[in-house]
């Protein structure tokens, strides 16, 4: 489905759920008994495959501290990039199809069964006031759910279905929202809001990832079958990422930005190679970008690895440019620096955990999106990225390169 397709259903069908199984679940906490320590704890994390990179140090959190088993419920399509943190056993993934509705219901009806199975017993909702996810929290009947509640907040609404309310804070970095939930996962005492902590910065820090070079020989191979001089000349390896996800297009700097960025660095530099990276979908547009930067050591590299070999690509290259999108937080368990263009959201809020800098016009309407407007803004002319000129980006990767 399209994103605005799923928006709407979120609100027209979700409100009125959410309604109904407020009373449900009111009723259901009042007659069974109080709940024990959680010891099979549930995330529900459909959309965004960054926010869950974004989201382990909280469930790493949630394993060494309350030694409880992890599971995961997710869109199918964003599955592979939990596959990338190893942090949630394979059989502990439970998958949505969000192609067609009446797949959605019907999974959501499977899910219910596959909660009751593993004995869910907590379930934290790391969405931004989905509904779908709230539902999907009651759904499981864990008889503890902790969550984002809006409180006092117009809008917004989905119901009662928590039972521990979290006040979410747009003022700090969310990897430090989503420790905050856990905080209030094995408190048994009512508190609002939950969570009155000081949450570190060592709280959110990443584990890294480390390849032996059986592991990192094939992906070389492959840089060598499009680049054959790879294999004899020691070429450092610079990633660009053009595109973002189709929840939020505007997140997008212009191609020709790009373009130019591509043949300026190649121009100084006769020591990189430049990979085009992306989705199998986007290779025809990254061959586009290609043809029209027309430089042989510019390489199309889209769709020629797994996601999760991406990570093996980030540690044998020198630095990306992406899109705040996926990429700037995958490439955040490796060393690789990365330099990530921001414009409609804001770095405080959604930086990178990684060797990161954000690039951030910082205008005075950006960011526009949050979770207030659920992530969706009305502009269709993102100056935010357009401000963000070539020489800015250029200048901060020629310096990382000339070091």
């Amino acid at each position: 489905m399209k994103v605005d397709t799923m928006r709407k259903i979120d609100y027209y069908l979700g409100i009125p759920l959410c309604v109904i199984a407020s009373l449900f679940t009111k009723l259901l906490d009042w007659v069974r008994p109080n709940a024990g320590n959680p010891t099979k704890v549930l995330f529900v994390e459909l959309s965004e495959m960054g926010s869950t990179i974004l989201a382990d140090p909280a469930m790493k959190k949630t394993r060494h501290e309350l030694g409880a088993e992890l599971f995961f419920v997710i869109f199918s399509k964003n599955k592979p990039s939990l596959d990338l943190l190893n942090t949630i056993p394979e059989t502990n993934i439970f998958t949505l199809r969000e192609d067609k509705l009446s797949l959605l219901i019907w999974d959501s009806l499977r899910f219910i069964a596959w909660c009751r199975r593993n004995r869910i017993d907590a379930t934290v909702d790391l969405e931004l006031f989905s509904r779908v996810s709230a539902l999907l929290t009651a759904a499981s009947l864990a008889p503890r759910r902790v969550g984002f509640h809006n409180f006092h907040g117009e809008g917004l609404y989905r119901g009662h279905l928590l039972t521990h309310k979290v006040s979410y804070n747009p003022h700090l970095h969310i990897a430090k929202n989503f420790v905050a939930l856990i905080h209030a996962l094995p408190l048994n005492q009512d508190e609002q809001p939950f969570s009155k902590v000081l949450i570190a910065d060592s709280a959110i820090k990443l584990d890294q990832v480390s390849f032996d070079e059986t592991q990192l020989a094939p992906v070389r191979d492959k840089v060598s079958t499009l680049f054959p001089s790879y294999a004899t000349q020691p070429y450092k390896l610079v990633l660009i990422n053009p595109n973002a996800s189709e929840l939020l297009p505007q997140r997008r700097w212009p191609k020709a930005n790009f373009e130019s960025l591509m043949q300026r660095l190649l121009a100084s530099h006769d020591d990189i190679l430049i990979l085009i990276t992306g989705a199998p979908a986007e290779f025809d547009e990254a061959e586009t970008l290609k043809d029209q930067v027309g430089h042989p050591r510019c390489i199309n590299f889209a769709g020629q690895l797994k996601l999760q070999q991406m990570p093996m690509l980030y540690t044998l290259s020198e630095l990306m440019v992406t899109n705040d999108s996926g990429p700037g937080h995958f490439s955040a368990i490796t060393p690789l620096k990365t330099f990530v263009l921001f414009g409609p959201e804001t770095p405080k809020l959604y930086g990178s955990l990684g060797n990161s800098t954000a690039i951030f016009a910082g205008l005075a309407c950006s960011p526009c999106v949050s979770a207030a407007n659920h992530r969706k803004t009305p502009c269709n002319n993102p100056v935010c990225m357009d401000a963000i000129d070539v020489d800015w980006v250029y200048r901060e990767v020629n310096a990382h390169l000339a070091r």
